[in-house]
């Protein structure tokens, strides 16, 4: 059975395509790592993903360690810099794919240290599975939230240790990554502001997913701005208001916390490789999330 994270993203694949006839239509794309880890099976756009330049950065693959677990990562920053505000870019359910490592490369342009971890690496890799359902069900489904948070941490340990400042750290994720926001803002202490990108906010609970970030709205580190689809099928409008009467309940981080609802685009806007994308709707939300990482002392 799909989580309901699972089957937002499933229900984003192109208008009217089964999964089986998606197959045939998907490409793994793949990651600008420097060790070429690995690639993603994602839907085949109609767009032109964007493409940011490596000039001027230092980029490309790292390993991190988590109790001796070699995680790879994608790192990008400015080149030759230090002491650089940090933030971690939690994958949607496609992975740490080409879309991703060029979301770090607009970050390191601002002047970030942006890490994307591989968030389900010792679960299996996503170029494996040519159908989104099994990738679904047999990968993603078998990564718990207390893993991801342990990974988030090591991560802002090693930023500390490469030229990173762990106490400007923010995070920005997308659907499956999106909820991960929410749940890791409440979890570290050490993230002063969190971005999500359509995360889901309530469903169902599970031995690996026990909490939802509703139940977590009292309790922020960092403050949140959430970037919503007003014609989104999977995330309910009637969500947002829970999850904003939970969050006027909180402490201070959880009543500074703000949502952003573009009442005209659904799913994945920001994905600029799917149809999903939503030009406008993305580069207001990008521009967003810098003033809002600068706002609350990330930067």
């Amino acid at each position: 059975m799909l989580r309901d994270d699972m089957k937002t993203e499933f229900n984003s694949l192109l208008p009217g395509e089964s999964t089986e006839a998606g197959a045939t239509r998907r490409t793994a794309l793949k990651v600008a790592l420097g060790m070429g880890y690995a690639a993603a099976v994602l839907p085949i756009a109609a767009q032109t993903a964007i493409k940011t330049s490596v000039d001027g950065l230092t980029a490309g693959e790292v390993t991190i360690d988590v109790n001796g677990f070699k995680m790879p990562a994608y790192r990008a920053a400015p080149a030759g810099k230090s002491n650089l505000p940090v933030v971690l870019v939690a994958h949607e359910i496609f992975g740490v794919h080409e879309h991703i490592a060029d979301v770090c490369r607009r970050f390191a342009k601002a002047g970030y240290l942006a890490i994307a971890p591989e968030l389900y690496a010792r679960q299996g890799d996503p170029s494996q599975y040519g159908e989104m359902a099994k990738l679904m069900s047999e990968l993603v489904s078998k990564v718990g939230d207390v893993q991801v948070a342990g990974d988030l941490d090591a991560c802002l340990d090693w930023a500390g240790a490469n030229g990173g400042d762990p106490k400007r750290a923010g995070i920005t994720g997308f659907c499956w990554g999106g909820r991960q926001v929410w749940l890791y803002t409440a979890h570290s202490p050490r993230i002063r502001a969190g971005v999500a990108w359509y995360g889901r906010l309530v469903g169902a609970s599970s031995a690996l997913t026990p909490t939802n970030p509703i139940d977590m709205a009292a309790s922020m580190h960092g403050s949140v701005l959430g970037l919503y689809g007003g014609k989104d099928g999977g995330i309910p409008l009637d969500t947002l208001e829970q999850m904003k009467t939970a969050l006027a309940k909180g402490n201070a981080a959880s009543k500074a916390s703000e949502f952003v609802v573009y009442p005209y685009v659904g799913h994945a806007f920001h994905a600029d490789y799917r149809p999903s994308y939503n030009k406008e709707a993305a580069e207001d939300g990008f521009k967003r999330c810098l003033a809002w990482f600068k706002q609350h002392g990330v930067a």
